[in-house]
């Protein structure tokens, strides 16, 4: 199992677990992390897993896909480094992911 970090706006940090394979948001979910709705269970049609990536890990996550983009032009105060979770599949390269949940997804 893979440790993530999601970041509370209040500065709040939550590590879990993940097993490679599956998404950020299916992490979220799982562990009951605040900040990730993900009403759409996943399916990249709504907005409400919006995440910030920290730093560098923004190469290791990848680009967003051109569905991605559209989906966040609903979300409120995106950032270059936004992306939805249920569109990161969790992968070695990922043990350590740090990101940030937005203020008012909460």
């Amino acid at each position: 199992m893979l440790r993530v970090a999601f970041v509370q706006p209040d500065g709040t940090r939550r590590e879990v677990s993940a097993p490679v394979g599956i998404t950020l948001m299916e992490a979220a979910r799982q562990h009951g992390v605040a900040g990730v709705v993900a009403q759409c269970g996943g399916a990249c049609a709504c907005a409400t897993c919006h995440v910030y990536v920290e730093g560098d890990w923004q190469a290791a996550v990848g680009a967003r896909t051109e569905t991605e983009e559209t989906m966040l032009s609903f979300a409120a105060a995106t950032h270059d480094n936004s992306r939805l979770c249920c569109q990161i599949i969790v992968s070695d390269a990922l043990d350590g992911l740090v990101v940030h949940t937005p203020d008012g997804q909460h």
